[in-house]
């Protein structure tokens, strides 16, 4: 992967703390859902119910599409990312610890208000590893992509 697009993505992937992911619904639907996230690196980071759809529907298919953007007010400035990833659930405790860490540091206001992470007892951990990336930047010509095979 070139250094450039590699550190585009990166601060993508750091500026931002929410995405748009679809994963498959049992009758081969996507589902959309916004969630908070986090990263280290290109590995993402979010949780969900240990019972929601989304979890049901990893547990079936751990492919992921997803989406990073800004909604700026001219569409030339239009930038983000999408990407194609695989999820799994997170089961080593370290792995878990760090998930945790990385997601609060994401939200200081939660930490500020009082209002504490979800015990991972009670959530469901997901790490997203991306296979292809999509880097949109508009300023270099409409709907301008760069594809990143990982």
């Amino acid at each position: 992967m070139d250094n450039s697009i590699k550190e585009k993505i990166q601060a993508l992937l750091d500026q931002h703390r929410t995405m748009r992911i679809a994963t498959l619904r049992a009758d081969g639907w996507p589902q959309v859902t916004t969630v908070g996230y986090a990263n280290e690196g290109l590995t993402i980071y979010f949780l969900c119910g240990l019972d929601s759809q989304k979890a049901q529907n990893l547990s079936r298919d751990d492919r992921v599409s997803l989406a990073i953007d800004d909604d700026p007010a001219q569409v030339m400035d239009i930038t983000g990312l999408s990407m194609a990833a695989r999820a799994r659930t997170l089961t080593d405790p370290a792995e878990i610890d760090k998930a945790i860490r990385l997601l609060m540091s994401r939200y200081p206001e939660q930490k500020a208000a009082g209002l504490p992470m979800p015990n991972p007892s009670e959530v469901r951990l997901i790490g997203l590893t991306p296979t292809v990336i999509s880097l949109l930047d508009y300023s270099k010509g409409f709907g301008h992509t760069d594809l990143v095979v990982c």
